[in-house]
């Protein structure tokens, strides 16, 4: 797995150094992000009878909350996939509540089985994205190019919009009852946004960006 980074300082042309380093390899371009949902329900605008205010009442003191991390690929010729892992945190001392670099390489793994060929990484510049034994690791095997979003730019990564469907469609609104119902719905949510490649393939659009890697964002 050959880790190769953008060849230029970070900027706006990061994602597109990525699609034409994928196209030039054969590779599927793999975009990743990471989120967390919690018991602690937020508000989203719904339908109601007129004249009658849904109130929603949630425990604010829950602890219950669990982290993902998900990878949109996409490639011409092929449907665009989601591929996501949750991690309930433990509240234990010691416990890590985020994930590490090893569960970021056994995603990256699982990326690379599951499509079946080399994939360039797109993802942001997280301490735990650069740490040196993720590098090390990705250095010594063949399959994985990885680039370097530019800092704070969520504008480019279509995985934030992956997160914005599933807060709206399924955890809006909400009482959890317990840790157990949230994970079952947080994995239901993703699991029909998995089908719907429809809205992959509109999360990347709303970036701006496309499969053509001769196509700049508007503005640009």
């Amino acid at each position: 797995m050959s880790v190769r980074r953008c060849p230029r300082a970070p900027c706006t042309s990061a994602p597109r150094c990525g699609k034409a380093t994928a196209a030039a390899l054969g590779a599927w371009p793999v975009f990743e992000d990471e989120a967390a949902v919690s018991m602690t329900s937020h508000r989203s605008r719904t339908w109601a009878p007129r004249g009658s205010t849904p109130v929603v009442r949630f425990n604010g003191a829950s602890r219950g909350r669990i982290s993902m991390a998900a990878l949109v690929c996409f490639k011409s010729g092929e449907r665009s996939r989601l591929i996501y892992r949750p991690r309930i945190q433990s509240h234990h001392r010691g416990a890590h509540r985020c994930f590490t670099w090893q569960d970021y390489r056994d995603l990256l793994v699982r990326a690379h089985l599951q499509l079946g060929g080399p994939v360039v990484v797109i993802w942001d510049n997280l301490a735990v994205h650069r740490c040196s034994r993720l590098r090390e690791y990705a250095a010594d095997r063949d399959g994985f190019t990885i680039v370097q979003l530019p800092s704070y730019a969520p504008d480019l990564n279509p995985v934030e919009g992956i997160w914005s469907l599933l807060r709206r469609s399924t955890t809006a609104n909400v009482v959890f009852h317990d840790r157990d119902g949230l994970v079952q719905a947080v994995r239901s949510g993703l699991r029909r946004i998995q089908q719907r490649t429809d809205l992959l393939e509109g999360c990347l659009a709303e970036t701006g960006l496309s499969l053509n890697t001769t196509t700049e964002r508007k503005g640009q």
